[in-house]
């Protein structure tokens, strides 16, 4: 399933955020999609730095000119702009949910009804088993999210599990395949500091 979407691209202006960080979002995160079983849980996305401007050119720049590997190569280089994971998590954690990812990617610009959208980018966590067996799913190596906060901090979300990203320069869009058949979703959204 091909999802066309601007989330790396769109918004070319600066991220001028009015927010001070360190912050925690905490979602309500409902995967309905077929991967995994289909659950739901506490996500927490804590943020402590926003990319710049530079980062983002080069990972925009490599995105387009040299394809999903050598983004993978430098999304995995980028210094850490903070953390997800899933605190509530119980049961044995093989993938490391409690712990959490590292967050490699962290853009925000303003909403024009006074709201924020912040977008997440970080490289798929795969066990060691995935990696020697390589099933079809080492083909997707991202999880990206993007959230849409009002002015009072409270939003929703959608997050892409296991997704390949390439760009298609005559639509001039990135095109984002989910191995899943649907993003999960992030619902009750709440901004906090932290």
């Amino acid at each position: 399933m091909k999802l066309i979407a601007i989330v790396l691209v769109a918004g070319l202006q600066a991220s001028t955020s009015t927010l001070t960080l360190p912050i925690r979002l905490t979602a309500f995160a409902v995967n309905m999609g077929n991967v995994g079983p289909g659950n739901s849980g506490i996500v927490e996305i804590r943020i402590t730095n926003w990319s710049s401007a530079d980062e983002r050119k080069r990972i925009i720049e490599t995105m387009v000119d040299k394809g999903q590997e050598a983004l993978l190569s430098l999304l995995q280089d980028q210094p850490s702009k903070g953390r997800l994971r899933f605190p509530n998590w119980t049961g044995p954690d093989p993938h490391n949910f409690l712990l959490g990812w590292d967050v490699r990617y962290a853009w925000t610009t303003p909403a024009p009804d006074g709201g924020t959208r912040i977008v997440v980018a970080l490289d798929r966590y795969m066990s060691f088993q995935e990696l020697r067996n390589q099933p079809r799913t080492v083909d997707y190596p991202f999880t990206l999210i993007e959230i849409r906060l009002n002015k009072n901090g409270e939003g929703q979300g959608k997050m892409a599990y296991a997704t390949m990203i390439t760009f298609d320069k005559k639509k001039n869009t990135v095109e984002l395949e989910n191995y899943s058949s649907e993003p999960v979703r992030l619902q009750t959204v709440k901004l906090e500091k932290g």
